[in-house]
């Protein structure tokens, strides 16, 4: 069992840049990959970017690739969603999961745990 707790949302200007952080609770945070997912209003979550638990593989969606960047800290037990030259469709709530799947070829399988979200809003 994990526990997840999203941080660093909020109002930002077209081009303007966040980060966002995942804490995340219990002693096998090191051994999951993690990823973020979004969800914007009226339309359903999609993937982000994934992370393999030693961070050597991550993985993006073609909207965010280039712009944002995932990373983590096992020490800290924390993944983190660098989100740079933001736009206005990245304007979502954004949602931190562990446990995901590695199928290959880009492709992940979402994980069992979730955390509660944060909003994430860009002004044009």
């Amino acid at each position: 069992q994990v526990q997840l707790v999203e941080s660093g949302g909020g109002l930002v200007q077209t081009g303007g840049s966040l980060r966002l952080s995942c804490a995340a609770s219990g002693r096998t945070f090191s051994s999951y990959a993690m990823g973020w997912f979004r969800q914007a209003p009226g339309k359903e979550r999609e993937f982000v970017a994934a992370i393999s638990w030693s961070g050597d593989v991550t993985n993006y969606a073609d909207s965010v690739k280039g712009r944002f960047t995932i990373s983590r800290n096992n020490a800290k037990n924390t993944v983190y969603l660098q989100m740079n030259s933001l736009k206005p469709e990245d304007t979502a709530v954004y949602y931190c999961n562990a446990d995901l799947r590695n199928l290959g070829g880009g492709r992940w399988a979402v994980g069992d745990y979730w955390g509660q979200g944060t909003q994430v809003t860009v002004s044009s």
